[in-house]
């Protein structure tokens, strides 16, 4: 039995968050609007109405193809791309054929221990379609034309992705490259980015790749991966088979968890391309490139970079990218004070984190943490006036009041107590109370002493310093 070869290619539509449309000065945000209602004469496509092109949706371009370390085109131009479906009232969608607004580019990402670069082969501007609905019991469709002229930047992938899991990936690597870049809300429940994936099976050595199947408008990275996966088994079933794939769109049935046909797969003579008639081509100056790159956000691999630096392990570096918010706030301890990075990222990446996933009571949006009361607060550490433990603490209070760490940690009984004196009380009272465990450490048994550090934290309320209870203990018992 031959083994086959998977390949996948990802077409990723993303929506940049301008605030008017493509083509018409109407409101781009349609969340939560009845159908229809934001719309103009040219989004139903009428007689007599003519396209004005929105200028900061080529800003928003421009930025993208930054983001994917891609050329950004000098000349770019429009073209009508036809098919017919009643979410379309034109007849055909303007779009970017043979010169797009960004060419060949690269993302990579960390996936299994290795680098993975995945070829970026375009990325186009285009206008959305409307979106078509199909009540159930009843012998109609109905269409609302919100989403009809909504900018859409379509990132094409080179066919360089050969599992499932890396296709994941890749996804969302792109989600975190346009959500940094500030080109759009990647909000995936709205539908702000969706995926097309494309795949096909070669037999093991082929010089060419096998017939493709794509399948169509997937918003989540785990649908992505599980779409890839059953066409890879569907496709290897069938050839196992001796039949043949057939080129054709197919759609994902989240609920059956597999792939549906839909129709078959369009070529690009099929849509009959020519040059949009109503809009010139652009010329891309260069001074508008060069200032758009001087006015990039930080990006996640320069996060990564420098967190690295200051020894945040691999594992709160992902977690810390995946939320801009923490990423940024990292960020500024590291500029501020690189020696409390560390300690900052451990906290957010785990206690921080983990309050708001698991909880009602916090939301991003209404934290009261920042850069300075972090450091501060790692300096208390640093100086042993606060366990680790206890850091925790405070970092908990601190999510939902702006209060400084010292008084949070003075009203909460939670400094350690710093006068040797003190200290050596309890030890001497715990040594007292624990003959046992005392002669087991007079006797060379090590492990004990962990016991009788135990005790001087318990009975102080975890307040005594532990390396010095720990070093009295050993002084006195030898």
């Amino acid at each position: 039995m031959s083994e086959y070869v998977p390949t996948i290619g990802i077409e990723c539509h993303v929506q940049l968050k301008t605030k008017s449309k493509l083509f018409a000065a109407v409101d781009n945000d349609a969340r939560g609007a009845e159908p229809n209602a934001k719309t103009s004469p040219i989004c139903f496509g009428l007689p007599g109405t003519l396209p004005v092109l929105n200028q900061a949706a080529i800003e928003l371009g421009i930025k993208a193809g930054l983001a994917l370390n891609a050329e950004v085109a000098e000349q770019m131009k429009f073209d009508r791309k036809h098919y017919f479906y009643p979410d379309l009232p034109k007849g055909y969608q303007i779009t970017q054929f043979d010169q797009p607004i960004v060419g060949e580019g690269e993302v990579g990402f960390e996936f299994d221990g290795k680098t993975v670069l995945v070829g970026i082969e375009r990325a186009h501007l285009e206008e959305d379609a409307g979106k078509s609905t199909h009540p159930s019991g009843v012998d109609y469709s109905l269409v609302d034309l919100n989403r009809a002229g909504t900018p859409l930047l379509e990132i094409v992938s080179k066919p360089d992705i050969h599992s499932p899991a890396e296709a994941r990936g890749y996804a969302r690597e792109l989600y975190t490259l346009m959500k940094y870049a500030q080109v759009s809300d990647v909000d995936l429940y709205h539908g702000n980015m969706r995926f097309d994936v494309n795949v096909s099976l070669a037999p093991e050595g082929a010089d060419e790749l096998g017939t493709r199947a794509e399948v169509k408008n997937l918003n989540s990275f785990k649908s992505v991966e599980r779409a890839a996966r059953y066409e890879i088994k569907r496709q290897t079933k069938l050839l196992e088979r001796g039949e043949e794939i057939v080129q054709e769109t197919r759609g994902w049935d989240d609920a059956k968890q597999k792939t549906v046909s839909q129709r078959g797969k369009e070529n690009a003579h099929d849509y009959r391309y020519f040059p949009e008639p109503d809009i010139p081509p652009i010329t891309i100056a260069r001074s508008e490139v060069d200032a758009a790159r001087e006015a990039m956000p930080i990006m996640p691999d320069q996060l990564r970079s420098e967190f690295e630096l200051h020894d945040v392990s691999a594992q709160y570096i992902e977690v810390l990218i995946s939320n801009r918010s923490l990423a940024l706030l990292a960020h500024e301890v590291s500029q501020s004070q690189p020696d409390a990075t560390r300690a900052v990222s451990s906290w957010l990446a785990t206690d921080v984190m983990a309050a708001v996933n698991d909880s009602d009571d916090y939301q991003w949006s209404e934290l009261q943490l920042d850069a300075p009361r972090l450091i501060a607060l790692a300096a208390m550490v640093d100086e042993d006036k606060l366990s680790s433990n206890s850091a925790t603490d405070v970092v908990q209070a601190m999510m939902s009041e702006n209060t400084n760490p010292n008084q949070i940690a003075e009203r909460e009984d939670l400094l350690q107590i710093s006068d040797d004196s003190a200290i050596e009380q309890i030890v001497d009272d715990v040594i007292v109370a624990n003959e046992s465990a005392s002669q087991d450490v007079r006797d060379g048994e090590k492990k004990a002493i962990g016991f009788l550090v135990g005790q001087v934290m318990k009975q102080s309320k975890g307040q005594a310093n532990p390396q010095t209870a720990k070093q009295m203990l050993v002084d006195k018992l030898r």
